[in-house]
């Protein structure tokens, strides 16, 4: 019997406080020395769309996956050049507290994570089961990111320390054991954490104690948006070319309307000329805020 073939890619439901905006802006393309990054809130400027069924059940609660809204606020957004944005999944800077074993199953290896050490618009994802997925990278002493090294969290359970006397004094005696109660402790195993087959002490690496470490979500691709601000635009270009215009024969002012016939630019026309009234030049001077509203559209062809 033959078998399908099925799609794996699909639109993630990813709520705005697990996405991380960075904003970088540059007057123009040449200048790239001042290169500045700014975090922005993601909550403010990211909202999802929702499905809305005809019932009105669930309106407005689920998440239309792989379609968000991007604002620009003003403040930010307020100066011509281009402004570049990448998005990413949200970072969560912690330190590893002790890299153990569990009691019950002393071959499970893996990571304790203070909460304490977890800044806390980010302590709600360190529940039972809350990071299964997430993406562990290791920082070096001098605070430079191991490149290209990282590992995957398989679960996350609340665990409490236990001690065990152990006939192997190479052995540490602190070992976890999974608990409901109350505490500050988050077991983490990770992917890979045990041996090949074929090389039994090859143990992996997944870090030590007062480590630090960045935990990040993998639920979408990190993307770069470019986004220029510009004084003119395909409509205003529109405006200037094809925008009905008029000239005051007396005063020389010269007045271009856009498509709803407001003033949108006045200039002086006028004429330089020599001392034998021969003509040198015809200069158009842009009037700046200096309107004469009494050319308006309506008013000239009325």
């Amino acid at each position: 019997m033959a078998t399908g073939t099925y799609g794996t890619i699909r639109p993630s439901d990813v709520s705005p406080e697990d996405v991380e905006i960075i904003l970088n802006y540059t007057p123009s393309r040449d200048e790239t020395n001042n290169f500045v990054l700014k975090k922005l809130n993601s909550s403010a400027i990211l909202k999802p769309y929702f499905n809305n069924t005809s019932t009105g059940v669930n309106n407005n609660v689920e998440i239309l996956g792989g379609l968000y809204n991007l604002l620009l606020p003003s403040n930010e957004f307020n100066k011509i050049g281009i402004y570049t944005l990448y998005i990413r999944p949200a970072v969560i800077r912690t330190t590893i507290l002790d890299c153990g074993v569990l009691s019950a199953l002393p071959n499970v290896r893996g990571l304790v994570i203070d909460l304490n050490s977890v800044p806390v618009e980010y302590r709600n994802k360190f529940v039972n089961q809350g990071l299964v997925g997430f993406r562990v990278e290791y920082l070096n002493s001098d605070g430079t990111k191991i490149p290209n090294f990282f590992r995957i969290i398989t679960s996350s359970f609340f665990c409490e320390p236990v001690i065990q006397n152990l006939t192997n004094t190479s052995q540490k005696a602190i070992r976890y054991r999974y608990t409901d109660n109350n505490t500050n402790l988050i077991f983490c195993t990770l992917t890979p954490s045990s041996s090949p087959t074929n090389k039994p002490n090859a143990i992996p690496y997944i870090g030590q104690p007062a480590q630090n470490i960045l935990i990040s979500n993998t639920f979408f691709n990190p993307i770069t948006l470019d986004i220029e601000i510009a004084e003119h635009d395909f409509s205003t270009i529109a405006i200037a070319l094809y925008g009905n215009q008029t000239k005051s024969i007396d005063d020389g002012i010269y007045t271009i309307y856009d498509s709803s016939n407001n003033i949108y630019k006045q200039y002086n026309l006028y004429e330089i000329k020599d001392q034998f009234n021969e003509l040198l030049f015809e200069v158009r001077q842009d009037r700046g805020n200096n309107i004469d509203f009494s050319k308006s559209f309506s008013n000239i062809i009325s």
